[in-house]
Parts: structure tokens; sequence; C-alpha cells
């Protein structure tokens, strides 16, 4: 039995810093990884590095140590750049960690607080509550019909009852609080605990890739395999008309670098990560990096009602007593013994220490109007926590003259169907519950019965009720919530209400907040007895579910998928688990959420924030197309790069090696930032919400994507070879040729960072985008262009040669003209639209 008065008062604030100094921190420590150096092993590993490495020592080799030493001073550049964009997306991914981190109450000074849990000291005492994950091992000192899983200790799927007075008191840390209540003091903390000691960790296991990243990563690959075939092809080429194999080797190296795309993956993590990031800084937690792949798929969010599209500010607005067959106030000035009596034994059938908002708000009434509080002369005894179709619960309450106080509350259907009513009666109440609904109120049905003796029926259904009244609830709807709906329905995303409230309340609400199809509702009942077939038509037609529970949900989440749909599923409770581990995206409520549904989501939104899933969802589709942008961007300058240096080759022109390692490597230096820090910080698109949710495949780019990428490719490779030929006519030397390609060729790539920002937009409309590292990046490009023509040291070192203005301006119009030609295409695609 629990005295709900007889709260200990647990450690003061100078004991926790003691215990904290004594035996440390709450949290699993593991063998440390090095991420530098692990870091530095993987990067030591990729191709290009190899390649790299491979090129450099050629050069001293073969003596020649100024290119060598470039090389090198390149290998270090490219190196820093690679891991300081790692260390980037690691931090990111790292505050992301920990703001994952569960929470926990404590008792500390008499008072209830929550802390992380890695907070928690030996000694703490904890107050664990249903839905909640046990932070560390304990013994319960208090409980109210408390029962725990044990599973991920025993494998015993069942959950144990424990209570301070069992042979077994003890709660471990990780296992999960199946109902009620207790508090337990804190026995054992981290690598103490039993999960601690055997070492189940949830770090220790890998995250699987998604389609995604295992379709970037084959493309790298074959890439590298076909680089490597052309890499020999080059290399017996060069060696045939030369006879020097290092000669050659070099030659063949410079090929094998232009075609290796090894930009790709670092933009996918460096996407991913700061995506991430942004959207922690929004107020969204992502706790996977992979969720802002699905993100801009949705087709529909099933949405719960209460603490989501309304406040979650629960009032007690009406109660109806069936003595009286009359609807009250809690404000009138005369309220009846009938009604006391109603809302006490609304109270009495909550727990003792409410955390759900209507009990709250029960307590609060109890307080107001009661004359005398008896709530610290009962306990409780036994109780029945909430279950049943609809749902129901019922608490024994008795003081020391054994007095006992069995108050039931839940569904008004619920309670009728355990109360012996006439059928004039149940009209009554029906019709009592019928007038509350339509006013929006959230309403449940309360009764009171009497039982001696200890021998408990298994069921609260069992017992025979006397069905005393209704209390309903007000929870006003948000004030944003209408224009949250507008955005979704603009952006071509469904949204369905999935509630355990009953029809006529939720449609009432939905009505208010001009919620479309509001009067197409299905309860859990019906939904349950459809076929497969029957329900997937059915879901589709339905926009508001009603009287759910735990399996009609994720029948729910099966149907839409069955329909090929990528949901996002909102949820708070212990109930909603399964729906959001079924969900493509399980979003749960930060603050009013438990900690079973945060482990079971995708997804956290830190201030309970609905209008926070357009961000997210907005911040997905502009991750997703940013990252398209980068990577299109990526094959379309590569392609002109692999060309120019084996047209001439293959085809015995007279200067047949253009550019050297050392000019492949800058290009791969000015290319890196382009595709990872540019596009990265473009901003969303202004259409990009009144577009309709791509399909999620497994394919990243559809035929006419690669198609316009190649073309783009082709065109400038076209540009530079009408630049080769020209310089040929015009007798220029192997150096001039080389200057005016390469100026050329950085002209184009300017052009095309500036075109490939919108492929809908003119280039005049993203130019007024806000991101500054454009101007940035294109004036470094520009600036250290300039010094490798004007600067003799690096004009030499390059092999370049002094050219004429008109020749620098020839190649900034042919790098204009190959690149802006996308401008057309463009304009035809928005005159269509």
């Amino acid at each position: 039995m629990t005295d709900i008065k007889q709260q200990p008062k647990g450690l003061s604030n100078e004991e926790v810093l003691q215990s904290r100094a004594k035996n440390g921190y709450n949290s699993l420590d593991h063998q440390d990884k090095n991420n530098f150096i692990t870091s530095l092993i993987e990067m030591v590993k990729e191709p290009m590095f190899l390649l790299l490495i491979t090129a450099t020592s050629v050069y001293f080799i073969t003596g020649d140590y100024g290119d060598g030493i470039f090389m090198s001073v390149a290998i270090v550049l490219v190196s820093t750049i690679s891991l300081y964009q790692e260390s980037r997306s690691r931090n990111a991914i790292e505050s992301l960690r920990k703001l994952t981190q569960p929470k926990s109450k404590v008792i500390r000074d008499g008072e209830v607080i929550e802390i992380p849990s890695e907070e928690i000291v030996l000694g703490d005492l904890i107050q664990t509550e249903e839905g909640t994950f046990i932070p560390a091992d304990g013994i319960i000192i208090q409980s109210n019909d408390f029962s725990v899983n044990e599973s991920i200790l025993t494998g015993e799927s069942l959950s144990v009852f424990k209570n301070e007075k069992s042979e077994n008191k003890q709660v471990f840390q990780g296992t999960i609080v199946a109902s009620g209540l207790a508090i337990c003091k804190v026995t054992a903390i981290g690598n103490q605990t039993n999960l601690g000691k055997i070492g189940k960790s949830l770090e220790t296991i890998a995250e699987e890739k998604t389609p995604l990243q295992i379709q970037i990563g084959n493309f790298v690959k074959k890439m590298s395999l076909i680089g490597l075939v052309i890499f020999v092809i080059v290399w017996g080429i060069n060696y045939y008309n030369s006879r020097f194999v290092l000669d050659s080797l070099l030659k063949a190296l410079t090929l094998a670098m232009s075609i290796i795309p090894e930009e790709i993956p670092v933009a996918f993590t460096t996407f991913m990560a700061l995506g991430s990031w942004r959207l922690m800084k929004m107020g969204i937690i992502v706790k996977q990096t992979k969720t802002v792949e699905t993100l801009g798929s949705a087709t529909v969010i099933c949405t719960d009602k209460t603490g989501t599209i309304t406040e979650n500010k629960m009032t007690l607005a009406k109660f109806y007593t069936l003595s009286s067959n009359a609807i009250s106030s809690p404000e009138e000035k005369n309220i009846s013994t009938e009604d006391l009596e109603l809302m006490s034994l609304s109270m009495w059938s909550s727990e003792p220490i409410p955390f759900d908002a209507m009990e709250i708000a029960l307590h609060e009434a109890y307080a107001k109007i009661t004359v005398k509080d008896e709530r610290p002369n009962f306990k409780l005894v036994h109780e029945y926590p909430l279950s049943g179709k609809p749902p129901m619960m019922t608490h024994v309450f008795e003081n020391q003259h054994r007095t006992r106080i069995i108050a039931t509350k839940g569904a008004p259907e619920a309670i009728i169907a355990c109360s012996h009513l006439s059928e004039t009666e149940t009209k009554q109440i029906l019709s009592a519950m019928q007038t509350m609904t339509k006013e929006g109120f959230r309403v449940l049905g309360v009764g009171v019965t009497e039982f001696s003796g200890t021998n408990y029926p298994k069921t609260q259904q069992e017992f025979s009720f006397q069905f005393k009244g209704l209390v309903a609830f007000y929870d006003p709807p948000k004030e944003n919530i209408k224009s949250v709906f507008e955005t979704f329905y603009n952006a071509g995303i469904q949204i369905k209400i999935v509630t355990g409230d009953n029809a006529e309340t939720t449609s009432t609400i939905a009505k208010q907040i001009d919620f479309r199809d509001y009067n197409r509702t299905l309860n859990g009942d019906e939904l349950m007895k459809m076929d497969d077939a029957t329900l997937d038509k059915k879901v589709m037609e339905t926009t508001i579910f009603t009287r759910m529970f735990p399996e009609a949900k994720l029948k729910i989440i099966k149907a839409l998928k069955d329909n090929n749909q990528i949901v996002a599923m909102t949820g708070d409770g212990v109930n909603d688990g399964p729906a959001l581990k079924s969900a493509h995206i399980g979003i749960a409520m930060g603050k009013k959420g438990t900690e079973i549904a945060k482990d079971a989501a995708n997804l956290i939104l830190i201030d309970d924030d609905f209008a926070k899933m357009t961000d997210a969802i907005a911040m997905g589709r502009r991750i997703y197309i940013n990252l398209k942008k980068a990577i299109q961007y990526i094959i379309s300058i590569h392609i002109p790069i692999i060309l120019i240096v084996f047209i001439p080759l293959a085809l015995g022109w007279i200067y047949p090696n253009i550019f050297s390692p050392v000019h492949i490597i800058f290009l791969e230096i000015i290319m890196g930032p382009t595709c990872s820090i540019i596009y990265e910080n473009e901003p969303m698109e202004p259409n990009l919400m009144l577009q309709k949710p791509r399909p999620l495949t497994t394919t990243f780019f559809n035929l006419k994507e690669i198609i316009i990428s190649i073309i783009q490719g082709l065109v400038i490779t076209l540009g530079l070879l009408f630049i080769y030929q020209y310089c040929l006519g015009d007798g220029c030397s192997q150096s001039e040729t080389r200057t005016v390609i390469f100026l050329t060729l950085i002209a184009s790539n300017i052009f095309l960072t500036l075109a490939n920002r919108s492929f809908y937009y003119s280039i005049f409309t993203t130019l007024k985008y806000k991101n500054n590292l454009v101007l940035i990046i294109i004036g470094i490009t520009i600036l250290i262009t300039s010094l490798l023509l004007f600067i003799p040291v690096f004009s030499h070192f390059f092999m370049f040669a002094t050219v004429s203005m008109t020749q620098i301006g020839l190649s900034i119009l042919v790098g204009c003209i190959s690149v802006l030609w996308i401008e057309i295409y463009k304009g035809f695609k928005r005159s269509r639209a």
C-alpha cells in the first residue's frame, strides 16, 4: 500500500555532489575510439588518396621535387578539408546523440525534478512511471500497481509485478515500466549496473546503410573500377609511345584521378549530418541522420488529437449526473450533492500522483470544491490500469477504518457495458454525451462499485458498476494549427487524425480548424473487422480514425504502406510505440512523450510544437534537392575533365597530355568546397513546399536528370575541344593551349556552380538567393586562378604561359555559352508549369 503523502525527501544538493565525486556519473563507459585516427585510417584507404600518394612518389623518384612537394602540400590540404568536413558531420551527430539521451524524474530535497539520466547518482530516489526506462539499478521503496518488462536482461517478454514488500524488489537499468508507478533508491549506476556489467549497450548496434548510401557507394565503386581499366589503357598507350614507365604512369594517374568522384560520399555525409544539426537548431531532434532522406517523401501524416492538434491544457468544462439527468458547470455557485459525489469519484478513479492532463484537472477540481480533503486518509490498495476496447481504468482506495472507495472512469461506452442500466437510462446518458461532444468536449464516464475481501476479479470489467455520470473536458485547438494543416495540404500531403477519442468530439474540433473532410470517420472496432482489401481502400478515403487502440493503429500504418504511401506518425504514449516503429517517420513529443515513444520514434519535437513538422519536411526536401544539385554538379564537371584528358591522347592529337596530376588536384580542391559547402548552404527554393512529395525509391536520379547532367558535361567538353582546336589553328604552344583550356574549364566551373543552383528558376532569380558562401568560394577561385596566371613562379610551376586578354575573354565567353544554354531549358520548363 502506498500513501501518496509519505513522499521521501531524497538527497540534498550537497549529498548529490558528494556521491558524484565518489562514484561518478550514471553512464556506460566504453573504450573510447580515437575518432581522428579512425578517420585518418578510413581516408588513407580511399582510392583518390592512394592515387595522390602514388603520383607524389613518382615525382620524387623521377627527381621532380617541385611537383612532388606541391603534391605533398595538396595531399595535406585535401586531407585537412576531408577531415574538417568529417569532423563537422561527427560533431553534429554527437550533439544530436547528447540531446536524445533520456531524462528521468528524481526526488531531491523533497521535490520531484527532471534531470538527464546520466546525472543520477548513487543513493538518489528515482520516480519511474508507466512508459519510462528505468535509468539505474535500484530497490523499490514505494509503488502503485507497478510492473516492469525485463526482457532486455532475461529474454522473458511478460511483465513482472513488484512492490516494496516483494521478495524481489530490485529494478534494473534499461528495463521498461509496463504499468503503475514506483519510487526506487538507486543502488548501482553506470558500469556497475547489471546492464553495464554484461555490456549490453545500444551503442554497439551498427547502423544499417540506407538505399541512397548504398547506391552512392556502388556508383563510386563502379567509377573507380572504370577508372582502373582506363588507367591501365592510358598507361599502355603512353608507354607504347614513349617507352618511359614512370612518365607513362604519371599520365595514366592524371586520368584515373579525374574519373573518381570522391566528393560524392563526402557530400552525402555532410548534407545529412549538417541537415540533422540544422533541424536540431529548429527544435527537432533527428535520432538517425538517415531520417533526413525520408522526410521530403512523406505523403501522409497521421496525427493524434490531444496535445498535437489541441493545447493539451485540459479544463473541466461540464459534468452530467444520471440521477438528476442534468448537465452542470463547475463555475455554478450551487453545486448539488450528486455533482460533488461525481467530482469526488472521478478524482478517486485517477492516479494518486497524476501525470495525465485530465487527471491533473480532476485533482485540481476536487481540491477546489471539496470541504474536506480525504486524500491523505486513503491509500491505493489495488489498481486496474487503462485497458479494454474502448478503455477504462479502476482504482481501489482504503482508509485505516477499512472503508473502501472503488471508482472507475473511461470511455462512456465501456462504463455503460459494465453497469446495469435500463434502456431509458442508457438513452439519457448517450443523449447527454452527444450534447457534450458536439461542443468539442472530451467525455469520460464515471462509475462506482463495492467489493469486500482481497480476491479481486482478474479484470475490472467483471465488476458490476453503478453508473454515476459524465465529466467533460475542453482542450482548445492550437492557434497555429490551421496554417500548419494548410501548409501540408499545399505540399500535397494528406493528414489523418488517429485518436482514442470519439467521433463527435474529434469531428467538432476538426471542423473548428478547417480540417478537410472532417465527416469521414471510422472507429477502431469497425476497422478491425475489415479484410485487408476493404481496409486498403477505406484507409485512403477516411480522414478521422476514432476509438483507436495499438492494434488498430498498426493496421492503419500497414494499409497506408500497402497503398505505397510514405507515412509519418505522431505519438506520445506507451501504446504508440509499435505504430511509431512501423511508420516510415515516427514522431514523438519531447515534453509529454513517454521514453518508450521517444525510443521508438525517428524524430522528437522538443517543445511538442507540431508546426515544426512543416519545417522538418521543408528541410528534408531542401536537403535532398540540394544534395541532388551537388551530385549533378559533380557529374557534369567530371565529364569534361575526363574527356579533355582522354580524347587528345586516344586520338593522337599534337598535345596528347594537356593536364598533369597537379592540374587535376587543383581542380579537385576547387570542386570539393563547391559541392559540399555552397550547395549545402543553399536556401529552400520558393516552390518547394508547393510540389507533391517525391516518390521514395531506391534510385536517386531519374533518367531525365542524369541525361541533363551528362549533356551539361558533354557541352562543356565541346567548348573545351573547340578552344583546343582554336589554339592549334592559331599556332599556340602547348603551354598556351593548356592555359586557355584551363581558364575555360575554370570559367565553366563558375558558371555551372551558378546555373545549377536551380533547375527551374533562372540564374537571375538564384543570384538573389541569400548564400554568402557563393561569393566567397567563387571569389577565392578567381583570386587563386589570377595568381596562377600572373605570378611567374606559379605560372611556371603549373606550366602556364602568358595569354592575351582576347584569349582570356574567349575562355570566359566559351565557358559561359557552354553552361548557360541550360537557361533556355529552364525557361521552357517554367512555361509548361
